[in-house]
């Protein structure tokens, strides 16, 4: 019998392309559909593929040799290393998955350019094992790290992050909710809700039950048990379809790794460990001399296990240069 330890552990990575021209093509017709200029959701950075993706398949590759299998779901396009791949003793282990696969019998949603309904449908991978970690593909191991670290031998995850208070249950969030409620009263109309990174998390742990407060999850790989997530959107099947009916990430979506974590802590299936840290790199809105300064202390730091390297695309060149001549080397 399979125990919990040796049972199968696999990871899945969302990419896309955004300087392919046929998904280019999809996207400007889409925003044109929508009247929507290229903004928020829609951004271009947040497609831009900058080579991030390789640096994370190499890592897990390298430092967590216990993943069984790499799914790498996109939408027709094939990374420039799966082909390298597949010619040597990895080929077996990475895996293409397109966006038909995960919205079978959703095909009317596609195509989709919204992360967050896709990361609602990762479950429904064919072949997906029951414990799986999700990353994005600017999200790279920078050690060793063990499936203990995500998974424990008795069936648990591990989260990382910290509780913060709903802030319907703060002075300061109440005093923002009125205030809001006070500019659409003089404006005359309902203002909609914003989407920030707070919001959408709060939002995940209410639908779990967490009325009070929520566990902020940090940005690191997220861990998910495949039949915990099928159980809820059996449940909740209009809460699925109003998900992916939004081709772009809008205010009011929630976040599928975050409901996914509030669930396994109401089941009382998760344990906590903020040990291993991340090194979070945003080019775009950090220094050069704080960026420099962030990889001289993540190469001291022993408990540095996770980078993040946000919008590589938008670095100045001679710091771009710097930071994959870092990643490199890591």
């Amino acid at each position: 019998m399979t125990t919990e330890a040796a049972a199968p552990v696999d990871a899945v990575i969302a990419w896309v392309d955004g300087n392919d021209p046929a998904h280019r093509a999809r996207l400007d017709t889409c925003l044109r559909a929508l009247g929507q200029p290229p903004r928020g959701g829609a951004a271009p950075t947040r497609f831009d593929d900058a080579g991030e993706l390789e640096y994370c398949i190499v890592s897990l590759l390298r430092f967590a040799p216990w993943i069984r299998r790499i799914h790498v779901v996109t939408a027709g396009q094939v990374p420039p290393l799966l082909p390298r791949l597949q010619a040597s003793a990895w080929g077996e282990r990475v895996r293409l998955v397109d966006h038909a696969e995960i919205f079978a019998g959703y095909e009317r949603f596609l195509p989709t350019f919204n992360s967050r309904a896709i990361c609602s449908l990762l479950w429904r991978i064919d072949g997906l094992a029951e414990r799986f970690l999700y990353l994005n593909d600017d999200f790279m191991l920078l050690r060793p790290v063990a499936q203990a670290d995500f998974f424990g031998g008795d069936g648990t995850v591990v989260e990382r992050g910290a509780w913060r208070p709903q802030s319907s249950h703060t002075l300061a969030g109440r005093a923002r909710a009125a205030l809001r409620r006070l500019r659409g009263a003089v404006g005359g109309r309902d203002l909609p809700p914003r989407d920030s990174e707070r919001n959408a998390q709060e939002l995940s742990a209410r639908l779990a039950g967490f009325d009070d407060r929520y566990f902020r999850l940090g940005h690191v790989p997220y861990t998910f048990r495949r039949s915990t997530m099928q159980a809820f959107f059996a449940a909740h099947p209009g809460l699925l379809e109003r998900d992916l009916e939004y081709p772009f990430r809008r205010p009011g979506q929630f976040r599928a790794e975050c409901v996914s974590a509030h669930l396994e802590i109401g089941q009382g299936n998760a344990t906590f460990d903020r040990r291993p840290r991340l090194v979070q790199l945003k080019p775009a809105e950090q220094p050069a001399w704080r960026l420099r300064r962030k990889l001289r202390a993540a190469d001291r730091d022993g408990h540095a296990a996770f980078a993040c390297v946000q919008s590589l695309d938008m670095a100045p060149a001679g710091l771009r240069a710097d930071i994959v001549a870092w990643l490199r080397r890591r």
